[in-house]
């Protein structure tokens, strides 16, 4: 059975020419699927019975349910999806004075290790699909009643390990017959798979890519996260660089401050001396404390003096605001506390 979300309008079209339909029927239930964000074939009040039923036959439409919300005092709004195989993810819903902004994930579990995040415990389960990312957008939508603006490939997984399901998430997404975000609009974010991202520039499309640095140096880099052992910082870095000359594209560079590992004066000095060169922005975060890690939150003092240090080395550089502290608020927290 074809899972027809995860088609784009072209694909759409032809998988329907070749049921026997007329082109234009492509556009029309592209439309349903996403503008319309619609859950069953018999919604789609336009289209002839017979049509329905021969999509029945040949056809799903992937929808996701959510089984848990935890909504935070500051209107975050944190969703534990169930998907159609039973397995579990997450999405958040925060909202800012621009719009309201989506982080969606784009694999079950992750693979990645990274030490610091709760994601990566119990290892990846598998990809997402492209409706599936977005599902969770469009689950969204229907349940509050109000447009995304914004989406963060920024959940649970590493999306460029997920490279052909994002490709055709963001062609969708995109899509001006459906929800039609501004791919401006879309931040991915990449622990650093260098071969990746040098796939990712050849599509030249206008998102933001988001490299989850959080050290000024290999050796730091290594003991947080196992992917620094295969890809050396300067190797990530003349990648990044690839990647702005291809897209024009500014690269954010996303640090998240842990007591005593990565938040000295010295490490914003080796990190300032690291992207001096390049034209990027530097998302500071303090790091969300996880039940089974023992990292710990950098004072507010510590963070001010090395976002300080930053600016006075010339460095593009902000503290991201803290939102849904009183709820999961790291990656794959929720999805712990409340498994299948």
């Amino acid at each position: 059975m074809t899972d027809i979300k995860s088609l784009t309008i072209k694909e759409l079209t032809d998988f329907l020419v070749e049921m026997g339909e007329k082109p234009f029927r492509g556009k029309q239930i592209f439309k349903w699927l996403h503008k319309m964000h619609v859950t069953s074939f018999d919604e789609m009040t336009d289209i002839s019975l017979n049509l329905r039923e021969k999509l029945k036959e040949n056809s799903t439409i992937t929808v996701i349910n959510a089984v848990k919300e935890q909504v935070s005092s500051d209107g975050t709004r944190k969703y534990l999806f169930e998907l159609p195989d039973g397995n579990r993810i997450e999405s958040v819903k925060m909202d800012y004075k621009h719009g309201h902004s989506v982080c969606i994930s784009s694999q079950v579990g992750c693979a990645m290790g990274c030490e610091f995040c709760a994601s990566t415990i119990g290892g990846l389960q598998r990809n997402l699909t492209a409706a599936e990312m977005l599902e969770q957008i469009y689950a969204i939508e229907r349940m509050t009643n109000e447009r995304v603006s914004n989406v963060v490939v920024m959940g649970s997984g590493e999306p460029l390990q997920n490279l052909e399901n994002l490709i055709s998430f963001l062609e969708n997404i995109n899509d001006k017959e459906g929800d039609n975000i501004s791919l401006r609009g879309i931040t991915v974010s990449t622990c650093g798979i260098i071969p990746a991202i040098g796939k990712l520039a050849q599509y030249n499309l206008p998102v933001t890519l988001a490299i989850s640095l959080h050290a000024p140096n290999d050796e730091i880099r290594s003991r947080l996260m196992p992917i620094a052992k295969v890809y050396p910082l300067e190797d990530l870095l003349r990648a990044c660089r690839d990647y702005f000359e291809k897209t024009g594209r500014r690269i954010t560079f996303e640090y998240s401050l842990i007591k005593g590992v990565n938040d000295s004066p010295g490490n914003a000095e080796q990190l300032s001396a690291l992207i001096k060169d390049m034209n990027c922005h530097v998302n500071l975060i303090n790091v969300n404390p996880v039940e089974e890690k023992t990292f710990q939150k950098t004072g507010e003092k510590d963070i001010m003096l090395f976002k300080n240090k930053l600016e006075k080395n010339k460095i593009n550089v902000t503290i991201r605001r803290e939102l849904g502290q009183d709820i999961d608020g790291a990656c794959g927290q929720l999805r712990r506390r409340y498994p299948e």
